[in-house]
């Protein structure tokens, strides 16, 4: 798997939110997506961008263009040092959120990517890598 490029976006306050899924949109753009996967991808990252800002306190979304013997991918990482995810199993319960966001969760980003991965501790803050591939 080669990386094509790489970038890091700020994900600090609300505005941010909005920066983070144009970069999105243009990088979905970039490597080709349709656009239901682009939308799919765009609403993934709404979310997540916003629980950095909310329950994190702020953080970065690092992204990745991928090819992988031709596929192309967008791969992002959205980090923050907040308190962390106290109850992942109840996070990732269909359903359930905390008030205030899209209504999809956790659960409902990881439906409409590729891949999903999420790495939290209590004080030691989150990180989540979604990709979708073309």
């Amino acid at each position: 798997m080669n990386l094509r490029s790489s970038g890091t976006q700020a994900i600090r306050i609300e505005q941010d939110v909005v920066l983070a899924r144009q970069t999105a949109r243009k990088l979905a753009t970039e490597c080709g997506m349709r656009l239901v996967d682009l939308t799919k991808m765009v609403t993934a990252v709404s979310e997540l961008a916003r629980n950095t800002v909310v329950y994190g306190g702020g953080g970065d979304m690092d992204w990745e263009i991928l090819d992988d013997h031709g596929r192309v991918g967008l791969r992002l990482l959205f980090r923050d040092e907040g308190p962390g995810i106290p109850d992942l199993k109840l996070a990732m319960t269909d359903g359930w959120t905390s008030g205030g966001g899209l209504g999809l969760g956790l659960t409902g980003a990881k439906r409409l990517v590729d891949e999903f991965e999420l790495d939290t501790a209590p004080g030691e803050g989150t990180r989540i890598t979604i990709t979708r591939w073309t």
